[in-house]
């Protein structure tokens, strides 16, 4: 119990780690809190796709300036998804072919351009796999923005995403604007995406998106549950994450990745389990 403890707090001693903690779990709670709408509209690759897609605003953007990477990153990133949201409604193609081509075009763009200019300011792999350490003040403080539009939008929005997600025809009748609900989600989503790449980068970002609210969604079939549950999954593996990141000396979002798939893995036996449990109890049909 003592090595317990002394595990849990001899890391708060440093301030680094009290800043990577803090950081790490908001992100996760962030992520895993939006993601529940992205999952349920069978839009999972979106998060993949934008974190690639803003990786390209930060290319583009450090060739002016590199003081303001990520102003033009953000930028980038919801203009990325305004295009989406564009194709698929004015042509017939479907969401994933529209996610696929705009944000797939960005990173190559992102690629090309750090490549034959170089980076003058974040560095390529920091931009890639996350650099929680590196973290500025000022990127906090986005986070703390970002994290408090995203709690808004969820607690006023409520209604309107609620129908929007689950069915839109449905919506527009009832008087919900479907467009505008799409539009708010997806830029929050950039802005999401955007204020937690330092934490576990490009390439992890969109597992953090979708891990939470499924192994959430496992567990309970109630949508205001699943909200609840998919923030508690998301900040418990960055809190814990980041301690196993620190002890074993692996890169944070990696960790806070893992974690999130051993929390899945664990969900995925018990719902079996459970469904096994619920067989059992249903009394055998005669039939004659």
């Amino acid at each position: 119990m003592n090595a317990f403890l002394d595990a849990v707090v001899h890391p708060l001693q440093y301030a680094f780690f009290q800043k990577g903690l803090l950081v790490a779990t908001l992100s996760g709670a962030l992520l895993g809190l939006t993601g529940v709408y992205i999952t349920l509209r069978g839009m999972s690759y979106i998060g993949h796709g934008l974190s690639h897609s803003i990786f390209g605003g930060f290319a583009a953007s450090q060739l002016i300036s590199a003081e303001f990477f990520l102003w033009g990153a953000g930028v980038w990133g919801v203009m990325s998804a305004l295009a989406i949201i564009t194709v698929t409604r004015r042509h017939r193609i479907g969401a994933d072919a529209a996610i696929g081509v705009v944000t797939t075009a960005s990173f190559a763009l992102g690629i090309a351009l750090l490549t034959r200019f170089g980076a003058t300011g974040p560095s390529f792999e920091s931009a890639l796999f996350g650099s929680i350490l590196g973290i500025s003040q000022g990127q906090i403080f986005m986070l703390y923005a970002v994290a408090a539009l995203t709690v808004a939008m969820v607690f006023f929005g409520y209604r309107s995403l609620l129908f929007a997600t689950f069915d839109p025809d449905v919506a527009a009748v009832s008087g919900v604007s479907v467009l505008a609900t799409d539009i708010m989600l997806m830029v929050v989503l950039s802005l999401n995406i955007l204020s937690t790449l330092n934490v576990v980068g490009v390439t992890l970002v969109a597992a953090m998106l979708v891990i939470p609210p499924v192994t959430a969604r496992m567990l309970t079939d109630s949508f205001a549950a699943t909200l609840v549950l998919a923030t508690v999954i998301g900040a418990l593996s960055g809190a814990i994450g980041m301690y196993l990141s620190y002890a074993a000396e692996v890169p944070s979002g990696t960790m806070i990745v893992l974690i999130g798939a051993v929390a899945f893995t664990v969900a995925l036996a018990t719902a079996g389990r459970r469904r096994r449990l619920r067989a059992a109890k249903v009394p055998a049909v005669a039939v004659s």
